[in-house]
C-alpha cells in the first residue's frame, strides 16, 4: 500500500508543469489576477512570472534565458525574436496600453503636459526610452507637444515604467507611468485631474503589446490561448488596457 501511495505522489509531482513567462513591467499589476484566473482552469501548471523592461527581457532571451513565453510592451521586440527564429510564430497583440502623467502631490493639470514647463515641476521620471516602450512613448509625447528641449534637463531615467512610477513616489515631482498602474490597489486613491492625467494618445505611437511563444509546449500553448480568452480580456480591461 505504501508503495502505491509513493507512486501516486510521484505521478502527481511529475504531472505538475512549470511555465516561465517573461513579462514587461507595465503588466505586473494585472498579472496576479491573470495567473490566478489561469490556475482555476489549469491548477497543475505552475506559472513563474519574470518581470523586466521589454528591452532587457529581449536581450536575455537572445542570450538564451529559458523563458517559455514573452509578453512585451510593444511589437518590436517579439517581432525581432520571430525574425531571429527565437519564437515559434509571429507575435500577436494581447492588449493596448496608455500613458499617464502622475504625481503623488496635488497638481494643476489643466495645462496638460504644459505643467512640465512650470516651476512647480523640477524633476520628471521617465522609463529609459532605449529599452522601455513606455519611455519611448513618453519621449515622443514630449517632443510632439513641443516641450522636450525646454524640460530635458528635468528628466530622471528609470530602467522600466514601474521603476519610473516608484521614482515619482520618492524622488521626482511627476512621472510618466502606465495608465494600468492607476487601477492597482495602491494607486486607486489618487484622483484623475488632481494627481494624474492621461497623456493625449495622438502625441505618441499606439502602444500595441505583443506576445510570442518561445518554447512550444502544451502548457505554453494553454497560457497563450488563455491570454486571448474572455477571462483574461476582462482582467486587462479592468486595468485600463484596450483590447
Amino acid at each position: 500500500m505504501r508503495a502505491l501511495y509513493l507512486v501516486f505522489i510521484l505521478s502527481a509531482f511529475l504531472s505538475a508543469k512549470s511555465l516561465k513567462v517573461a513579462v514587461a513591467t507595465n503588466v505586473s499589476y494585472a498579472m496576479p489576477e491573470i495567473v490566478k484566473s489561469f490556475h482555476k482552469i489549469y491548477p497543475n501548471i505552475k506559472v513563474e512570472v519574470i518581470l523586466g523592461s521589454s528591452g532587457k527581457l529581449y536581450n536575455q532571451i537572445k542570450e538564451g534565458a529559458p523563458f517559455d513565453l514573452f509578453m512585451s510592451a510593444n511589437m518590436k521586440y517579439p517581432s525581432a525574436l520571430f525574425k531571429a527564429h527565437l519564437a515559434i510564430e509571429p507575435p500577436k497583440v494581447y492588449a493596448k496600453g496608455s500613458l499617464a502623467l502622475f504625481s503623488k502631490q496635488k497638481i494643476d493639470f489643466s495645462k496638460g503636459l504644459g505643467v512640465l514647463l512650470t516651476s512647480r515641476v523640477r524633476s520628471i521620471a521617465i522609463a529609459n526610452p532605449k529599452i522601455a516602450p513606455y519611455g519611448k512613448a513618453a519621449l515622443e509625447a514630449m517632443k510632439n507637444s513641443g516641450i522636450y528641449k525646454k524640460i530635458k534637463n528635468k528628466l530622471t531615467f528609470a530602467q522600466s515604467v514601474s521603476q519610473a512610477a516608484a521614482y515619482a513616489f520618492v524622488a521626482t515631482d511627476v512621472g510618466f507611468i502606465t495608465k494600468s498602474s492607476l487601477f492597482s490597489k495602491k494607486m486607486k486613491k489618487f484622483k484623475k485631474g488632481i494627481n494624474w492625467i492621461e497623456v493625449d494618445q495622438k502625441l505618441y505611437t499606439p502602444i500595441k503589446q505583443g506576445v510570442v511563444i518561445l518554447k512550444d509546449s502544451p502548457s505554453a500553448r494553454k497560457f497563450y490561448d488563455f491570454l486571448f480568452g474572455k477571462d483574461a480580456k476582462n482582467i486587462f480591461k479592468s486595468y485600463g488596457y484596450e483590447i
